[in-house]
């Protein structure tokens, strides 16, 4: 789906160690272990794109450490989502619930400058399928360049209107109409309407 915007790495943080980790420093842990294996980044590129130490972010993953606030912005950049991407909502399952469903109220989101949200659907990222909740406000798009990736991507569109290049073909797409192609042909779509689009988006392997 979109495509998040790196933040340049360089950045220095202080590390704060904040006593016992506790069950949200191992949530914590775990997402930005999940989403660092999505994005196929080994802890010293992550390490490398953070100024914080493999040691140090081993730790963090482990929940064996409490990571500073200064710490969770580096990481969060360097991986292209915001900070609240790897803290649990308040209405999140507990338990084994947390493997398989996500509550409507628990979903982790992203936002993008060009006025589209990605909503995650998938109670993790550690399958071959990503599912997605995209809102697109009227006129965004995914940039004016196509761009391509390994592995597929389908979709249907629940309302307003899709525009879907794939290579030089375009396809105007409405409420009820799906897609599905490999994501290595060059690709980019928009909202060309006044009203929001909504689409159901499944890629894999996994984007985020």
């Amino acid at each position: 789906m979109a495509q998040p915007e790196r933040v340049p790495a360089g950045r220095v943080a202080v590390l704060e160690e904040a006593g016992t980790p506790d069950p949200e420093a191992r949530f914590f842990g775990e997402a930005v272990r999940e989403l660092r294996a999505a994005k196929q980044l080994t802890l010293r590129e992550l390490a490398e794109r953070t100024d914080l130490s493999v040691g140090y972010l081993s730790q963090v993953e482990r929940g064996l450490s409490n990571p500073s606030v200064s710490a969770v912005q580096a990481i969060a950049g360097a991986l292209g989502v915001t900070a609240g991407w790897f803290f649990r909502a308040p209405s999140a399952p507990e338990g084994s619930e947390a493997a398989f469903v996500v509550r409507a109220g628990a979903r982790r989101r992203l936002a993008f400058a060009s006025g589209i949200t990605d909503e995650l659907l998938s109670p993790h990222l550690g399958g071959a399928l990503e599912l997605l909740l995209s809102r697109f406000a009227p006129g965004s798009a995914s940039g004016e360049a196509p761009y391509a990736h390994r592995g597929e991507e389908a979709g249907v569109v629940l309302s307003g209107t899709l525009e879907l290049w794939i290579e030089a073909e375009r396809f105007l797409l409405g409420a009820g109409d799906s897609f599905a192609f490999p994501s290595t042909r060059p690709h980019r779509y928009r909202n060309p309407g006044a009203e929001e689009t909504v689409v159901i988006w499944v890629i894999t392997p996994p984007t985020y």
